[in-house]
């Protein structure tokens, strides 16, 4: 096979794009990645992701180009993430260890004043929301949300509410700036709401008129006015994650159930009566 030799100009583009993968903990998507670019003028338009830049990271990738390689970015889809849920009873949880053989958890959300879900539009951005938070499921839409997706949701969310009778379902939601991402959770929420028969608070967290200047957003540049939440830094992002999930999520219950678990774990044989976890 022919050796790679990218000219100076595509190298280049390579070299900052590699910085940017190298400057966050977590793995990107080719479309974080293609926002970053943007953002530094090295690409112009929109029409450049398909164009010009996925052939230069593909060829780029495939050839094993300095330190580019077939998994560098991942691939991230509209499944959702769920974590946080375990057994409730401490008696379910002894029985899953001694019948399965597995090793089992408790569930956070006893341990919580009420039950929290993250939502979000831009479905690359899984790895960043996933990095910034522990416990929440996260369900990424990926643009308008299918009626499966809709159904499997609150499916979800109504086992949640039998399974915690009267704790509140708090759902945080984080999209664009722009007539549809704010069209898209209305939408989806609607149905949502309808189908899980239980009563849940949406809290759209971002983005949010006035966030843009705060946080010193660049505008979309082919709808000015508009932003994506792509194109946030990763510090203003882990901002506005991070106090979201803080007003809600309490630290110290997570922490009483996982200490729980620790020692259920190193003394199943002491193990007498089973007992509710929130009691």
């Amino acid at each position: 096979m022919k050796p790679y030799r990218p000219t100076r100009d595509v190298e280049k583009i390579l070299d900052v794009a590699w910085n940017h993968v190298q400057s966050v903990e977590y793995s990107v998507t080719a479309r974080w990645l293609f926002y970053r670019l943007l953002q530094d003028s090295i690409f112009t338009k929109k029409e450049d992701y398909k164009g010009r830049f996925l052939p230069i990271l593909s060829r780029a990738r495939k050839a094993f180009f300095k330190e580019w390689r077939p998994d560098t970015l991942t691939d991230d889809g509209r499944n959702p993430i769920v974590r946080g849920a375990g057994d409730y009873s401490i008696e379910s949880w002894f029985q899953s260890v001694t019948n399965n053989g597995v090793e089992c958890k408790l569930d956070i959300w006893a341990g919580q004043p009420k039950y929290l879900e993250i939502w979000f539009e831009a479905a690359a951005m899984v790895s960043q929301f996933a990095h910034y938070t522990r416990h929440i499921t996260l369900r990424p839409f990926k643009g308008d949300a299918s009626i499966d997706f809709k159904w499997q949701t609150a499916k979800a969310l109504k086992d949640r509410g039998e399974l915690f009778p009267g704790k509140p379902i708090h759902i945080l939601y984080f999209g664009d700036l722009d007539k549809k991402g704010l069209s898209i959770p209305k939408s989806a929420f609607r149905d949502i709401q309808e189908w899980a028969e239980v009563d849940i608070v949406f809290e759209r967290c971002g983005l949010n008129s006035g966030q843009p200047e705060e946080l010193n957003i660049p505008e979309n540049p082919e709808k000015p006015g508009t932003y994506q939440w792509e194109a946030l830094n990763d510090q203003a992002a882990k901002k506005l994650i991070t106090e979201a999930v803080g007003k809600h999520f309490d630290q110290a219950g997570a922490e009483t159930i996982l200490e729980r678990e620790a020692m259920l774990k190193g003394n199943l044989e002491s193990l007498e009566l089973p007992g509710e976890l929130a009691s």
